[in-house]
């Protein structure tokens, strides 16, 4: 198996296998797993596991991974040992579509697929690529970084700041280049978070969704704060993804191990897999 597919390049720490459910926490665009600095280490009953992407932190000599398709494979392979309970991904912004598509290619090759996804502030495959980042010029993505810095409680520094700035304009360009014209009825809840002070992407904008889901099971909510309030992870959103991964967790039918991932293509036949719908 090559370096960059080893399970523990692509998570900031091992996940333990004392806790009932996972949720895997995808970062921003730009930046690394340390973004998550204050989060808790669980909420409820599910363990937070950090997913470090190549090209940043303890990873930067590793290429970027080009588009979230190519993204998907190596990443699914490399958390397939944990997904041997319920789990469920967490993205923001342009950290949501990358989760997305990781999801979809589990269940398009019959893997495991998260009980729940929870989307903050971003747009439906099918209604993007949308958001000012996408049109932004390279001095205007280093001030955001430099925003972005300063809300994860650093300072910005011009050369850290010129290093993350070709990550970035990576992160933005795969984020640009995704698109699914025919929504994919994905087997999970999906918990599409907006916050009612977001310039980026306003939660009226979130409801595309609804059909990447099953009737029933998209959750919609609007919670206080603006775009980088998640950082914080605060209370109101603790909750959220607390009482989503219960409801995971009682509705969850018993897993096997993760089975070997199936010829392209196929469908279904994963120990929490299901069959996908399109529209």
């Amino acid at each position: 198996m090559p370096p960059s597919a080893r399970p523990q390049r692509w998570l900031l720490r091992k996940p333990k296998g004392d806790a009932p459910a996972r949720l895997f926490c995808f970062p921003y665009s730009g930046v690394g797993a340390s973004m998550y600095n204050r989060w808790p280490t669980r909420i409820g009953q599910a363990e937070v596991c950090l997913i470090q992407l190549p090209g940043r932190e303890n990873r930067l000599r590793d290429p970027h991974y080009g588009t979230y398709e190519q993204l998907a494979g190596p990443l699914a392979e490399a958390l397939l040992p944990y997904l041997d309970r319920p789990f469920a991904f967490f993205g923001h912004c342009g950290g949501a579509l990358p989760g997305f598509a990781t999801a979809l290619h589990l269940a398009e090759a019959g893997l495991p697929t998260p009980a729940a996804l929870f989307v903050s502030s971003q747009v439906s495959p099918d209604d993007g690529p949308f958001g000012r980042f996408l049109g932004m010029t390279d001095a205007e993505l280093a001030e955001e970084l430099a925003q972005l810095t300063r809300a994860m409680g650093g300072t910005p520094h011009p050369d850290l700041i010129d290093m993350s700035l070709g990550v970035l304009r990576a992160d933005v360009d795969a984020n640009k280049a995704y698109h699914l014209d025919t929504p994919v009825v994905l087997p999970s809840d999906i918990h599409a978070i907006g916050w009612s002070q977001d310039r980026e992407i306003r939660p009226d904008q979130m409801g595309g969704w609804a059909r990447f889901t099953a009737p029933g099971r998209h959750h919609p909510v609007t919670l206080p704060g603006e775009h980088y309030a998640f950082l914080q992870a605060p209370e109101v959103l603790t909750k959220v993804i607390e009482d989503g991964m219960l409801r995971a967790l009682e509705q969850a039918e018993p897993l096997t191990a993760p089975a070997a991932p199936a010829a392209p293509g196929a469908t279904g036949g994963g120990a929490a897999g299901g069959a996908l719908a399109h529209f």
